[in-house]
This record gives C-alpha cells, structure tokens and sequence, in this order.
C-alpha cells in the first residue's frame, strides 16, 4: 500500500479541481508494475 502525501481524495480524477498529475502518473506506474508481475 501507498500513501500519496498531500493530496486529496480523487486526485487521480482529471475532471476535478483535487486532480494531481505528478501523484496520478506515479499511482498509475505503481499499478501496472504490480499487475505486470502478479497477473503472469
């Protein structure tokens, strides 16, 4: 699990104000690195 620090809640949603790009990106990377290696 991730804690993305100093954002808000639905900071991966780019039709809002609480948008963060540079968090989304990064929690995007996370998931598909994870699925990469668990979904074989």
């Amino acid at each position: 699990a991730y804690m993305y620090e100093n954002v808000n809640h639905g900071f991966h949603n780019d039709t809002t104000p609480r948008y963060d790009k540079a968090a989304a990106e990064l929690a995007w990377t996370r998931t598909v690195e994870f699925f990469r290696q668990k979904l074989k």
